[in-house]
């Protein structure tokens, strides 16, 4: 990163950023993880005294440039500058964090500046003094202070990323690698894709790999990466087509029109870079692996050189487990062949190191047993929370939506005015789970780690790259509670793996048979909703599987991950409480005993059942530790943090809207009437607002049935409910075909450019939605087939026809 002494000088919108210190006119603020580039439009200059707003001469303003704006806002490089003269340039809404500037109405500022006529001693002697006084009130606090050399920070914390390098060449050169895999991960299963690539590249042909978060490193010298190493990226695509939270910058990078490269080459500046792809994605989106094509196609441009084909994952399908497996193995022929390696007999080689700690009990003040980080641990959890750092938020209200024995729908709201947490109509609330009491048991009996559970271990990585996936010392217990997903499916690779540990030559050929045949595990395992441990205690019939190391499953097992649900309260009406709407999740499968739980709403669940007078809640047979670890968690508190959403209701609020929500899908719109009613109640003019609603009987989950009533109250003919309630009648009946019965009222509502909502199931219901709406433009205005469907891409496209779907 370089910094420049300079004026800001005035720059046209079209301009992007320069590396020179002659063009410096972009500052970047950074928030949510998303990057918003703020430029300066030209404009006449005119006289400062015809000016007003801006400071007189001698006001401090700090001047400076960036070189490399991707890591952050600009920071002050000289204090003691002082403006002297001022032109007008025109405003943009935002400016550099550090300009002392007012934010009315004014131009932005080309600042002419020169030193400050200060006494430089004077300055010396009072930052001697100020840095002595600091020294002396935080010594044993913040520096002399004696650390534990087992202690292990959260990933993605200051402490964590502290001293690394963000340059890719240097790391890889420091680090002895060859060979570096990006992942671009929403929900885990990318990271977890990209450390099983590197675990196998190393261990069957010797590569020196490193797994690396995209937004850890800049991406400016990917041309200076040698030719005789390679460059992965397992890339996820979220949502209608856009990079995961974590792939933004490098996905704007990368997509530009002219990267700004280290060698300053245009003409294909990335001709000695070799690269394998993969994507995850989802065919019930209509970008469909958006992010790996266009990252691919880009590289490409660039002059990059792909090793085999870049493949494509199905989630959609159900397949993307195969699909990843299915195009490893060529993939790694094609790098094989490239790179001139031989392939070697796979041995397991740990990752990381475990150390059973003595000195340290469940009870030692520096253990974690679950706390997400220091700040948790200490007992003063502080902002910004996000991803890494939750909020532990209190349950203000919940109750049960359905009326139905076997079924649970719950209303759930909870309270962040307590944080610097915000949302907006739209937006998605993650859930921070906890696994059930009865799952984290059979794991560690299974494992035969239940007469150590609550031992004190530390994680250590045993290479340089390596990052443990959560703050140690911790028990086993906390482990496996809070921070692994023991009952997510499994994966057939590690199935795999794990057969060199079976306790016996009967449980080494079925799990053999397992992980090789791909029909086989399906029948067995995928169709059953298996988790690990429960298939192991079936191939084994019980036996223990007590060689396999601890550090294998820390490698195998993903992250146990937030869950996120779409926010059904309006920030308009409430802004500092959230509510979420979640049927719980329940399944029978025929030949399973019991029915698959689902991990985060049975947790809620407890939560709701505690809240309601349950002193020790056990919903269908499942405990929780509510209470958290050390008890944190009482008094009905859930971790949490906001996930900006794009799905918004449009800015002008006469605009119609027409919304499709069967079941839980109903959750943001039910924020988005409440948010008409409000405006109406504050004397606003709304646009007609047409909420298309499905459930099964009218009787046993019609959600949110009196609130509708109310809202039909206030707005009058701007609200409409229309219902589909499946099982009432000799025919089913669904939210697809009342749209088409509303045909003409649709497309009128079109016409006035109604925007057009969709939310709930991917696979069946937003698909006929689609085409019942093609249908309709082509039946009312007269036109084709395929121009209709053109017409409805075009409002996606134009987001006037909008989706949160899963």
């Amino acid at each position: 990163m370089r910094w420049y002494e300079c004026a800001v000088r005035a720059a046209s919108s079209g301009e992007r950023r320069s590396r020179a210190p002659s063009n410096p006119y972009c500052f970047n603020r950074r928030s949510d993880r998303t990057y918003s580039r703020l430029t300066f439009p030209a404009a006449d200059s005119i006289d400062e005294s015809s000016v007003t707003g801006i400071p007189s001469v001698g006001v401090l303003f700090t001047v400076v440039y960036k070189a490399d704006a991707r890591t952050g806002p600009c920071l002050p490089l000289r204090p003691w500058w002082r403006v002297t003269s001022l032109s007008h340039l025109g405003r943009s809404q935002a400016q550099s964090p550090n300009a002392s500037v007012p934010t009315s109405n004014v131009p932005p500022l080309v600042a002419i500046v020169t030193m400050a006529e200060l006494d430089a001693l004077d300055v010396i002697v009072l930052a001697v003094i100020l840095l002595g006084t600091v020294a002396y009130l935080t010594k044993g606090k913040y520096w002399g202070v004696k650390k534990d050399p087992y202690t292990t920070p959260l990933p993605g914390s200051a402490a964590a990323k502290a001293g690394r390098t963000r340059n890719i060449v240097e790391k890889l050169e420091e680090s002895g690698k060859n060979c570096i895999i990006f992942y671009g991960s929403q929900t885990g299963t990318a990271e977890d894709y990209a450390s099983r690539l590197a675990k196998e590249g190393k261990s069957r042909f010797g590569l020196e790999t490193m797994v690396a978060d995209l937004e850890d490193y800049d991406y400016d010298n990917l041309d200076a990466v040698p030719s005789d190493k390679i460059v992965m990226f397992v890339l996820a695509t979220y949502g209608e087509g856009e990079p995961t939270d974590n792939a933004v910058e490098f996905y704007e990078f990368i997509t530009s029109e002219n990267p700004d490269f280290s060698s300053g080459e245009t003409e294909k500046p990335l001709k000695n870079l070799h690269y394998v792809a993969f994507g995850l994605g989802n065919n019930t989106y209509e970008h469909y692996n958006a992010m790996v094509r266009n990252v691919d196609k880009a590289l490409q441009r660039l002059g990059a050189s792909r090793i085999g084909e870049a493949g494509e994952g199905d989630d959609g399908a159900g397949t993307m487990e195969e699909d990843f497996l299915a195009w490893k193995e060529p993939m790694w022929e094609a790098v094989a062949k490239k790179m001139g390696l031989q392939e070697r007999e796979a041995i397991y080689e740990p990752i990381f190191g475990i150390v059973e700690r003595d000195d340290l009990t469940r009870d030692s003040p520096e253990v974690y047993l679950g706390e997400p980080n220091k700040m948790h641990l200490d007992g003063e959890p502080k902002g910004p929370f996000n991803a890494h750092n939750p909020y532990t938020a209190p349950i203000q209200k919940s109750y049960e939506l359905f009326n139905s024995k076997d079924r649970n729908c719950l209303h759930m709201e909870i309270d962040i005015s307590g944080s610097n947490l915000t949302y907006q109509t739209g937006d998605h609330i993650a859930i921070w789970p906890t696994n059930a009491g009865q799952e984290v048991d059979r794991f560690l009996n299974i494992f035969d780690l239940a007469d150590k559970r609550h031992t004190v271990i530390s994680v250590k990585p045993l290479e340089p790259t390596a990052k443990v996936p959560f703050p140690t010392p911790t028990t086993y217990d906390a482990i496996v509670r809070y921070h692994m997903e023991i009952c997510a499916p499994v994966s057939r690779q590690f199935v795999a793996t794990l057969a060199a540990f079976a306790p016996d030559d009967e449980s080494r050929a079925e799990l053999t048979k397992l992980g090789n045949d791909k029909d086989y595990f399906h029948s067995k395992v995928t169709t059953q909703y298996l988790n690990i441990a429960r298939l192991l205690e079936i191939v084994s019939k019980g036996k223990k599987w007590s060689n396999v190391p601890f550090s294998a499953l820390i490698e195998g097992i993903t992250k146990l991950q937030p869950r996120y649900y779409s926010i059904s309260s309006s920030s308009l009406e409430h802004p500092k409480l959230v509510s979420i709407t979640a049927v719980v999740e329940s399944q029978a499968l025929p030949g399973r005993e019991d029915p698959f739980k689902g991990v985060a709403t049975n947790y809620l669940l407890a939560l709701k059942e505690k809240q309601n007078g349950d002193a020790s809640p056990s919903p269908y047979g499942l405990t929780y530790e509510i209470t958290g670890p050390r008890n944190k968690y009482d008094g009905i508190h859930v971790p949490v943090h906001i996930r900006h959403s794009n799905f918004k209701l449009p800015s002008d609020p006469t605009r119609p809207i027409i919304m499709i929500g069967p079941g839980t899908g109903v959750a943001p719109f039910r924020g988005f009437i409440r948010e008409r009613k409000k405006l109406a109640e504050n004397g606003q003019t709304v646009g007609k607002s047409i909420l298309f609603f499905g459930c099964r009987r009218s009787t046993e989950d019609f959600m949110y049935q009196k609130e509708w009533e109310e809202v039909k109250q206030v707005l009058g003919d701007k609200f409409e409910l229309v219902t589909a309630f499946s099982r009432e009648g000799s025919k089913k009946v669904y939210v697809q075909h009342r749209l088409k019965e509303r045909s003409k009222e649709i497309n009128a509502l079109l016409d006035q450019k109604a925007f057009f909502y969709v939310c709930g199931d991917a696979a069946n219901m937003a698909r006929e939605v689609n085409a019942t709406l093609a249908q309709i433009l082509a039946d009312e205005r007269g036109i084709s087939k395929s121009k209709a469907e053109e017409i409805v891409k075009q409002m996606r496209a134009s987001n006037q026809y909008q989706e949160d779907v899963w």
